[in-house]
C-alpha cells in the first residue's frame, strides 16, 4: 500500500461523509458548548466563553486556515441586491458535527469538518428590511428562523424541508425581523422589530406546531403597573420598545433575560423636565418563560430620547460582590454605561461610565440609573453628545472570563451632534477598541485600539479556557488577543472585516474556530500532526 492510498484509507475511516444531524438532546443546552453549539451564544448564559483548550495562549501563533467557504445564494435571491442583507451576521448552530446559519432569507446546513454545502434553503422574495438574520434555533429534529417579513419557519434539520410556517406579525405594518429564536423547554421565544409608532411586545411559539403560547408587551395597557410611566394613554399606545437581540436563560430561576429597545417616537423637542420613564422600554426585563410574565425590570435608559436602547446581550454568572456569594447579570449598555445587577431580583448594585467621554447624563440617580442632561436633547442650534445614536456598542456580542472576573465588549467612541432636523447627522469618526471591564466595578482594566476610524466594526467577541480572546478589528483583520492584558497574541488578515462573532468547537479530537466575513466563512485549527506510515505500509 503506497503512503497516499493509505492516507486516502484512513481518511475514509476518520472521517466518514457528514451527514445532517437527527435529533438535539435537550440535555445539550445544560452542558458547556464544545461538540455542539446549540444557542445563539453557544450556551444560556450569554458568556461566550468556551471550555476548548487545545488552541491555547502558547500555540495560537501557529493557526493555519483549515478551510473556506464563500455563500451561494443561488438565483433570484433579494438578498443578493442588498449588502447588509447578503452579510453573514449570524452564529452557525452546531449539531453532530453540521453547522446550520443564515443570511436573512436563507439558511443552509454545512459540513463542520470541510464547510461543504448539506443544503440550502430559501425564502420567497419579499420587502421587508434586509439588514440583517442573527441565526437559527433547534428543537429536537427542527430548526426555527424568523424571515425578514415576520414568519416563524420551522425546517426539518435533515434536509432543509420546511415543517410548518406561522406568521408572527404583517410586513405591511413595516415590521421585520432579525433575531435569533431561543428554545427555553417547549417554547421557542420570538418577536419583531419596528422603529416606527407601535406597540412592541414578545412572544412564545409552540415548537410542535408554532401556535402562541403567550404575549408580553413592552408598553402596558392603560391601567397596568407601568403605565403611570408614560406622558399619556396615546403614546403609550405606539412607545416602541422592540426586543430585537436573542436573550439569555437561568435555567435554575427559570427566568429568561433580555434587553429591550428604545421608546417610539424618541421625543427629540425641547421639553419641560419632567418626562416619565416610558416603561419597559430601554429595559433589562426578567420573564417567566413558561407564562410570560414579569419578574423584575431594571431600566437602562429612562425616557430614552438618544436611541440608547437596552437590546444589548445581558451576561449571566454566579461571583462574589462584597464578600458574598450571588447570581449576577452584566450589560454593558449602548448608552455608555455598564450595569451590574442581582439576576434573582433584579436588584442594582453597580453602574459606571465605562466609555469616559459619554455625556448624556449628568450623573447617576438613587437606582443606579444615569440622570439624563435635558441640554443635551435634540435642539435648532445642535447638542453635541457622546455617544452617537448608534451606541457605544451595539448588537455584536460581547464575551467573559470567568476565571479573571472580566468582562469584554467591543466599543465604539463617538460624537454627534442631535439637531431638530438633522437628528445625529453630523457625526464624528468612530474610534474603536476592545474593553475588558471588572465586573465587580464596572472599571475599564484594558483596552486594545482597533484600527481605521473611517472603518466599520461589527465583529463580536469569543473567549477561551485556552486564555485567547478571539475578535476582529475595523481594518480586516481576525485578531487573537491575551484576556489578561489585551495584548495580540496573532492577527491574520481576511480582506475584509468580520461581521459575526466568532464560534469554536471540537470535532474528531481537533479544536476549529469559525468567523465569518461578509459572505465567506474562515475555519482556523492548529497544524495537523503528521501520519506516520511503518515500513511494512510502504509495501
Amino acid at each position: 500500500m503506497t503512503v497516499k492510498s493509505f492516507r486516502l484509507w484512513a481518511l475514509v475511516l476518520l472521517f466518514p461523509i457528514r451527514l445532517p444531524a437527527q435529533s438535539l438532546d435537550p440535555q445539550a443546552y445544560q452542558h458547556p458548548a464544545i461538540e455542539t453549539w446549540p444557542t445563539y451564544n453557544g450556551d444560556y448564559t450569554g458568556q461566550r466563553y468556551s471550555t476548548l483548550s487545545e488552541i491555547n495562549a502558547s500555540n495560537v501563533n501557529t493557526l493555519g486556515l483549515a478551510w473556506t467557504h464563500k455563500v451561494d445564494f443561488g438565483s433570484g435571491s433579494y438578498a443578493q441586491q442588498a449588502s447588509e442583507g447578503r452579510r453573514i451576521k449570524s452564529t452557525p448552530l452546531l449539531l453532530d458535527g453540521v453547522l446550520y446559519f443564515t443570511i436573512t432569507d436563507n439558511v443552509w446546513a454545512m459540513d463542520a469538518l470541510t464547510g461543504r454545502e448539506l443544503w440550502h434553503y430559501s425564502w420567497p422574495n419579499n420587502r421587508a428590511i434586509h439588514v440583517a438574520n442573527r441565526g437559527v434555533a433547534i428543537y429536537k429534529s427542527w430548526l426555527y428562523f424568523m424571515t425578514p417579513d415576520n414568519y416563524l419557519v420551522s425546517l426539518n434539520l435533515k434536509d432543509g424541508k420546511e415543517h410548518w410556517r406561522q406568521q408572527i406579525a404583517d410586513v405591511k405594518d413595516d415590521y421585520f425581523s432579525a433575531a435569533s429564536p431561543l428554545v427555553i423547554g417547549n417554547h421557542v421565544i420570538v418577536g419583531p422589530g419596528n422603529n416606527d409608532n407601535v406597540r412592541a411586545w414578545l412572544e412564545s411559539r409552540d415548537p410542535e406546531t408554532g401556535a402562541q403560547q403567550w404575549k408580553w408587551w413592552v408598553d402596558p395597557a392603560p391601567g397596568e403597573p407601568g403605565s403611570d410611566t408614560w406622558p399619556d394613554d396615546a403614546t403609550m399606545a405606539k412607545g416602541g420598545g422592540f426586543p430585537w437581540l436573542t436573550g439569555t436563560y437561568d435555567p435554575q430561576l427559570n427566568l429568561y433575560y433580555f434587553g429591550t429597545g428604545n421608546g417610539v417616537p424618541e421625543d427629540r423637542k425641547p421639553h419641560p423636565t419632567d418626562h416619565g420613564d416610558s416603561l419597559y422600554t430601554a429595559s433589562v426585563v426578567a420573564l417567566n418563560p413558561d407564562t410570560g410574565k414579569l419578574v423584575w425590570a431594571y431600566q437602562i435608559t429612562p425616557h430614552d430620547t438618544h436611541d440608547y436602547d437596552a437590546g444589548q446581550t445581558p451576561i449571566l454568572f454566579d461571583g462574589e460582590f462584597k464578600g458574598k456569594q450571588r447570581k449576577l447579570l452584566v450589560q454593558v449598555s449602548r448608552n455608555g454605561y455598564y450595569f451590574l445587577l442581582d439576576r434573582v431580583t433584579g436588584e442594582h448594585l453597580v453602574t459606571t461610565k465605562y466609555m469616559p467621554q459619554t455625556n448624556w447624563a449628568t450623573g447617576i440617580d438613587k437606582q443606579g440609573r444615569p440622570v439624563p442632561d435635558y441640554e443635551k436633547d435634540a435642539s435648532p442650534a445642535g447638542a453635541l453628545v457622546s455617544p452617537y445614536p448608534i451606541g457605544a456598542t451595539n448588537w455584536w456580542a460581547p464575551a467573559f472570563d470567568p476565571k479573571r472576573g472580566l468582562v469584554f465588549a467591543n466599543v465604539s467612541r463617538t460624537w454627534a451632534y442631535f439637531t431638530t432636523s438633522g437628528y445625529g447627522r453630523f457625526r464624528s469618526p468612530p474610534e474603536y477598541a476592545t474593553y475588558a471591564i471588572d465586573y465587580k466595578t464596572g472599571i475599564v482594566v484594558w483596552s486594545h485600539e482597533l484600527g481605521d476610524k473611517s472603518a466599520v466594526l461589527i465583529s463580536g467577541l469569543l473567549n477561551t479556557a485556552g486564555g485567547v480572546l478571539f475578535g476582529g478589528d475595523s481594518v480586516g483583520n481576525f485578531i487573537a488577543m491575551d484576556p489578561g492584558s489585551g495584548r495580540t497574541l496573532w492577527h491574520t488578515n481576511l480582506g475584509q472585516f468580520v461581521t459575526n462573532a466568532a464560534m469554536t468547537y471540537r470535532l474528531y479530537g481537533r479544536q476549529y474556530v469559525l468567523v465569518a466575513a461578509n459572505d465567506c466563512w474562515f475555519a482556523f485549527a492548529l497544524p495537523e500532526p503528521r501520519v506516520v506510515v511503518s515500513a511494512s505500509l510502504k509495501k
